[in-house]
């Protein structure tokens, strides 16, 4: 069945995909540029927004929640190692599950990365102002959020900071990879020295009472906290999106995708420990918007309130340069497949970019930023995101059995225990989301089966190759009967 077509693994392996991308990222690179993407909203939003909801609980959340992203990135390390090119989970399930399901994955990574980017520039974007007028610089209130989006009647009209900050990053982004990992570099080590700033300035803070009742909500109330916190972990997948602008990938992502998990889940638990010991859960409701920063000014220690609120910025700079980032790179892929227009796959030579792409995107996600309150999108992205683990994990299993002879620089441990471990974790979240976020996905997808039918199905590189070998094949047949 055509709509099943793979692409051939082994002419991948052997390096066929010669790439016009700039060979730039190591290990250490990477790391940054996970942790860049996971450390951002999830500790400066989500933990005020998770507190209510599993109240202390929220530790055993995140901890769920990264179980979940832990299962799945040792899937997503042996594909790394095994399939070095451009794609992440779009690439491969092309090679394992076919043309049709690769389209669905890549379809939803290209809603994830965008509307994550999105999203966070709203966050930033209040972070933004909170920041400016702390300086005594205020934006006027029409341009200062979507329309619709303030509280007590207020009006705007357009979220400005969310829209410029946007399109600075797109603007980064495009002048090169080299560029991009410099900058995101930085900003990950002064995040994560504010972050390690916060724990010895707050810990001393923490009163043990507050950590009473350690599950006010119950298990339920944890598990629909971890359905909702997994959009903190949602990053270290584009790792693997960089695989063609990473020096010797096989070995080097892993060990990257590992490092980030395993760093940022250490300073979620912690972090939100001492929110929650310093703080009631309950009074949470007061600041939802800015939980870390409030709870040192209840701790009296204003001064490093700013400085939290400046890493709180950069925090989810790096988030939304990493989106689009990988948004770029997905449909780049898609393109040179033959699944997306050529307009997706053209490379910059001065830049090595896919420069147009990158623009476009960018000009997309700042007037959604602009006009459209996203932050109720969240968990919209959280599905596509879960599906796709489900798919990869699901791909281990089904290639350690068709081709288990393939060379894996990395290999899975404990297979089938942990494909199977991930698939389970990752539908539990699933079924713990919003029922209307199933509806808002279902309708992504028929719209992704419109483009598929419709142009996709008939411009596949891998289908055309097919059809020009069956063609040969009934020549040489014709001729061998004359």
């Amino acid at each position: 069945m055509d709509l099943l077509r793979k692409k051939d693994l082994s002419l991948i392996i052997s390096g066929k995909y010669a790439s016009p991308l700039k060979k730039e990222l190591k290990t250490f690179d990477l790391t940054m540029l996970g942790i860049g993407a996971i450390i951002g909203t999830g500790i400066f939003v989500l933990t005020g927004t998770g507190a209510l909801t599993a109240g202390p609980g929220l530790m055993i959340s995140f901890v769920i929640a990264a179980l979940a992203c832990l299962f799945a990135s040792l899937c997503y390390a042996e594909f790394a190692s095994l399939v070095p090119i451009s794609g992440s989970a779009y690439t491969y399930s092309y090679t394992t599950l076919g043309e049709i399901i690769a389209f669905i994955i890549g379809w939803d990574l290209m809603l994830e990365y965008l509307l994550s980017a999105t999203t966070v520039s709203v966050g930033w974007s209040g972070y933004f102002q909170s920041l400016l007028e702390g300086l005594g610089i205020h934006i006027p209130t029409v341009l200062s959020a979507a329309p619709g989006s303030l509280a007590h009647g207020a009006v705007s009209y357009f979220n400005l900071p969310a829209a410029l900050i946007i399109l600075l990053i797109t603007a980064l982004i495009s002048m090169g990879v080299r560029e991009t990992k410099r900058v995101n570099n930085v900003m990950v080590i002064i995040k994560i020295a504010v972050v390690l700033l916060f724990i010895i300035v707050a810990v001393r803070y923490v009163k043990p009472a507050n950590w009473t009742p350690l599950l006010p909500f119950g298990f339920k109330g944890v598990f629909a906290a971890a359905a909702s916190v997994f959009f903190a972990f949602i990053g270290f997948d584009a790792i693997s999106s960089s695989a063609e602008e990473t020096v010797n990938p096989s070995k080097t992502l892993p060990k990257a995708m590992l490092l980030a998990l395993g760093i940022c889940t250490l300073l979620y638990v912690i972090v939100t420990a001492i929110m929650t010991g310093v703080v009631h859960y309950p009074m949470f409701a007061n600041f939802i918007d800015r939980p870390v920063s409030a709870v040192l000014k209840m701790s009296g220690q204003n001064w490093m309130a700013g400085i939290v609120d400046l890493g709180a910025i950069l925090g989810m700079t790096t988030v939304m340069l990493v989106m689009l980032y990988g948004q770029t790179r997905i449909t780049f892929s898609m393109a040179r497949d033959g699944l997306m227009p050529k307009f997706f796959g053209n490379v910059n030579p001065k830049t090595g970019t896919p420069f147009k792409a990158t623009w476009l995107f960018g000009s997309i996600s700042a007037i959604l930023a602009g006009f459209v309150p996203l932050t109720t999108l969240a968990e919209l992205v959280n599905i596509g995101t879960l599906t796709a683990f489900v798919l990869v994990s699901y791909s281990v299993l089904r290639l350690r059995k068709t081709q288990p002879d393939l060379k894996r620089v990395f290999k899975t441990p404990l297979v089938p225990f942990v494909p199977i471990m991930s698939i389970l974790f990752c539908l539990f979240l699933i079924f713990n989301l919003n029922p209307l976020t199933w509806v808002r996905f279902v309708v992504w997808l028929i719209i992704g089966m419109i483009v598929y039918f419709g142009y996709s199905r008939k411009h596949s590189k891998v289908g055309i190759e097919e059809l020009t070998k069956n063609v040969y094949k009934v020549k040489d047949d014709v001729n061998r009967k004359l």
